[in-house]
């Protein structure tokens, strides 16, 4: 029976945040204006925005426009909705005058992919399939694919392959992209410009992946937990963030074994998953640079992670190692 496979959000937004911190630098405390909040789903997460704004009529129809801005990118990265400009370019190997937001995500994608060594790579969906593919099977051998078969796969696979124009988006023949490691990203960037060009200074937003606008309305930080991977429902640190979004990546939100061997972190160098630590937290400006190196942060080594950060947008990290302990880096 084939099971369906998604890729879980680790961030936890709490609108408390009491007991948290120096207030953010020329904010004094004030009463709290009482948010509008909308709540639901995006590129397969669960999404929110918290907007603190006087005008409660401004909030909610800023809220109506910032969906229907996610919603139209979403029509353009997602590979679950089938008349999307994703799916149309994995099916077709091309893409004739593309949005501007795909040769924009697509060009940033490959910048990543440069600064990582390869190991941020929108081409990593062969992977995906052949082990969803794999362990669907009732008779799945719990080793996992045959090396043929990943080494079919791995010769699928290369961003730098992708040839990215205003006028078309081209790929060779058996490629196929998934943007689920920066799209959220990507457009949580796009919902917060929305609302910083109509004056919005206070918001969270989570379009799959959190960034913050500002403090909140009575001057603290917002607070931004980090799920244990160990136990459901349960905090293993929290950051209080002012202007920064916040990414997590973590091979336990899709695991296709019950030994936990493999899971939607892969190595576009070898073929095999994410096993180095528990989660990678980022934190930065971009939600866009947080969500890409979230991703490839898992597959680095703490020196080569350090090595990056003075080259790279990310303020600091946050590691949960495979005993299950935080290790704090910082740029």
């Amino acid at each position: 029976m084939t099971r369906t496979l998604t890729r879980r959000r680790f961030i936890r937004i709490s609108a408390a945040a009491a007991g948290l911190g120096a207030l953010a630098p020329g904010h004094s405390v004030r009463a709290e204006i009482a948010p509008v909040t909308w709540r639901g789903t995006m590129l397969g997460a669960v999404a929110t925005m918290e907007i603190h704004d006087e005008d409660r009529s401004r909030a909610d129809r800023l809220i109506s426009l910032a969906c229907a801005e996610a919603r139209r990118l979403e029509r353009l990265f997602s590979l679950y909705l089938n008349d999307s400009a994703l799916v149309a370019l994995n099916r077709t190997g091309v893409l004739i005058d593309p949005a501007a937001e795909m040769v924009d995500l697509l060009s940033t994608s490959q910048h990543y992919s440069t600064l990582t060594g390869g190991l941020f790579d929108v081409t990593v969906q062969p992977l995906w399939e052949l082990y969803a593919s794999h362990f669907a099977r009732d008779d799945a051998d719990p080793a996992g694919p045959a090396a043929a078969a990943i080494e079919a796969a791995l010769a699928r696979i290369g961003s730098s392959r992708l040839s990215i124009s205003r006028d078309r988006i081209v790929m060779p023949k058996g490629m196929a992209v998934t943007l689920n490691g920066i799209a959220q990203g990507y457009v949580t960037d796009k919902v917060v410009d929305l609302l910083r060009a109509h004056g919005i200074s206070r918001s969270l937003v989570d379009m799959g992946e959190a960034r913050a606008i500002g403090a909140r309305s009575d001057g603290r930080p917002w607070e931004i937990g980090i799920a244990d991977p160990d136990i459901a429902g349960h905090t293993k640190a929290v950051l209080p963030i002012v202007d920064r979004a916040v990414s997590t990546s973590g091979g336990y939100g899709c695991q296709f074994d019950s030994r936990a061997r493999f899971n939607h972190l892969f190595d576009p160098r070898s073929g095999g998953c994410a096993l180095r630590y528990r989660s990678v937290t980022t934190v930065s400006r971009s939600a866009t640079a947080a969500d890409a190196l979230s991703t490839a942060f898992s597959l680095m080594p703490e020196d080569k992670i350090r090595s990056l950060l003075p080259h790279v947008d990310i303020d600091r990290v946050h590691l949960i190692n495979g005993a299950g302990q935080s290790v704090e880096l910082s740029a």
